[in-house]
């Protein structure tokens, strides 16, 4: 997709003005809708690349959605070329942008983000997540890349609910959903999914962030998700603590139970691992969330 020209036209009464990100599934514009006079985004996706049937569905599905830390739908279409989504526009930056940037900072005490921060962004999201399970809507691919975080409040949105997807080509057959360092072992194996894989993929999310990297191979999508599906256990090369020594016993403990390869052992829900990081957070920060 050349999304630079794609600027000027309209989709559904929405003139696309500018590129705010590019996604492997798609490019989010900043656009203005004329009818309410303000700036909404819209992801577009290319026919070429995604069932528009699976895009639909899966897309209106997630309108529905009504929660103060999930992004807002507000449209769902498409033309000859292109599949579109036009969503509440977030004034601020992904977690992943925010984990990189700390990575960058001179002073080597703060190139991870604070663990309370941390905490609070993802004892939000879990909520989220939690109030999406009851919908029965999972996820399918959390990850820093798809929370966006406010800039004046910091408050964090989950966007990306059940769009995103990759296509194997090398030995499967299958659409595997999610992204393969964060997506669960039973989603490499192209099994069916709950609300545990989305616990599993959190957990990961909240290792990153405390960390600032994580110990994966760096490999093709497709060797990754093999290796997750064959050996999910030695997946990752080294413990949470490891990469960061405010990772204590506790919070170590809280991360390799939300991502532990068999779903069994893992938090039964999302209210069961955000109430875990809140009793952990009072305890070593006395706060409360």
């Amino acid at each position: 997709m050349d999304a630079d020209k794609l600027i000027g036209r309209d989709f559904a009464g929405v003139t696309l003005l500018s590129v705010h990100g590019r996604g492997h599934s798609g490019v989010v514009f900043v656009g203005f809708q004329k009818s309410l006079k303000r700036k909404v985004a819209v992801k577009l996706v290319s026919k070429a690349n995604l069932s528009a049937r699976s895009f639909m569905d899966e897309a209106e599905v997630v309108a529905v959605l009504n929660h103060p830390n999930i992004v807002t739908v507000f449209d769902v279409g498409q033309d000859d070329e292109y599949l579109f989504i036009t969503m509440q526009l977030i004034d601020g930056t992904s977690l992943q942008s925010a984990i990189e940037l700390s990575a960058k900072n001179p002073i080597p005490s703060k190139r991870r983000l604070p663990v309370t921060k941390v905490l609070r962004v993802m004892a939000s999201v879990l909520g989220a997540l939690e109030y999406a399970h009851r919908q029965g809507v999972v996820h399918q691919d959390v990850k820093p890349g798809n929370i966006l975080i406010e800039s004046q409040s910091y408050r964090p949105f989950l966007v990306d609910f059940g769009i995103a997807r990759t296509e194997l080509t090398e030995d499967e057959s299958k659409y595997v959903h999610g992204t393969p360092i964060y997506m669960a072992p039973e989603q490499a194996k192209g099994g069916v999914t709950d609300g545990r894989a989305d616990i599993y993929a959190t957990g990961v999310t909240m290792w990153e962030a405390l960390s600032g990297n994580l110990p994966a191979p760096v490999l093709p999508a497709v060797k990754l998700v093999a290796m997750k599906a064959r050996n999910p256990e030695d997946f990752f090369r080294s413990a949470p603590s490891a990469d960061n020594p405010h990772i204590d016993a506790e919070l170590e403990y809280i991360i390799q139970k939300a991502i532990a390869a068999d779903r069994d052992s893992r938090y039964e829900d999302c209210g069961l691992f955000r109430d875990a990081l809140a009793r952990y957070a009072e305890r070593k920060f006395h706060e409360r969330f």
